[in-house]
């Protein structure tokens, strides 16, 4: 089995320019969810959306061409894809002449999906296009408040509180705050975040405390987003649930897992800080 340890993260790197599948290192996700009692029935439906910014290829003439490319991973796959791989196989099309796009975006197709165990959607965009223009996540901004705040790690749940005395409420808040670490190199991974519910009112100065919680914690963007999904869910049980986060990207690539109470398709926009 796979793990994190093993994959190519902190190590010395040959970047290669050739194409090569087997670059790509699959981490399984069972084993940190787990860690916070989701086993084999998901008790949320969603999707991790990459973006990749570093994409080029050569033409049957051997002219380079440049495209920005959309990924969408399941959270129904078995596996994860490690993003330094996923970079390496990428930058593995450099010097490589692809008939056309369609034959990329196939290929890519196929190689991915076999990694993550799950089909992915690929899409190849041209980087003039008006979807890449900067859209923030919507909501109310918690990182408004004056409170006080001493405790940076571990994720702390029960800072999260509701008001059950309170009406239903429906309602969508926004952290720009959010940070945790890679669990191999130990880097920081930068993000926002957005949760959007119904249910009782969640005390808004206990949730930034939340999120801010996850400051020092060491785990993927995927992880993390499922976790403040569980923690939430179990904390306030609201009717209706979806958490989204916006990361900022790491060697060309970013990752944006979004977890749902119901099925749903998150819109792929790009924040400021993407």
């Amino acid at each position: 089995m796979n793990t994190p340890e093993q994959s190519p993260l902190g190590q010395s790197t040959v970047y290669a320019d050739r194409y090569d599948p087997s670059l790509l290192f699959p981490i399984p996700r069972a084993g940190k969810r787990a860690e916070i009692g989701v086993g084999d029935t998901l008790p949320f439906h969603g999707v991790d959306i990459w973006n990749a910014y570093e994409l080029s290829w050569l033409d049957a003439r051997g002219k380079p061409v440049v495209a920005i490319a959309e990924f969408r991973v399941p959270a129904t796959s078995p596996n994860i894809i490690e993003s330094k791989s996923f970079k390496l196989y990428l930058n593995g099309f450099a010097q490589e002449r692809v008939a056309d796009a369609a034959t990329l975006a196939a290929t890519l197709t196929r190689d991915l999906s076999h990694a993550a165990g799950a089909d992915i959607q690929v899409r190849l965009n041209d980087i003039t296009a008006a979807r890449h223009s900067v859209v923030d996540l919507d909501g109310h901004l918690l990182d408004d408040q004056h409170i006080d705040i001493d405790h940076y790690g571990p994720p702390e749940a029960s800072f999260l509180q509701v008001d059950a005395d309170a009406p239903t409420v429906e309602e969508t808040v926004v952290s720009h705050l959010l940070r945790s670490n890679c669990p191999v190199t130990g880097q920081p991974d930068w993000g926002s975040v957005q949760i959007a519910y119904r249910g009782w009112p969640i005390d808004r100065a206990g949730l930034l405390r939340y999120l801010i919680s996850f400051r020092n914690h060491n785990e993927f963007h995927e992880q993390c987003v499922e976790r403040i999904y569980v923690d939430v869910m179990t904390r306030c049980a609201p009717e209706r649930l979806s958490v989204y986060a916006r990361y900022t990207r790491r060697g060309g690539l970013d990752i944006n897992p979004f977890r749902s109470s119901v099925p749903a398709s998150p819109a792929n926009s790009r924040g400021a800080r993407q």
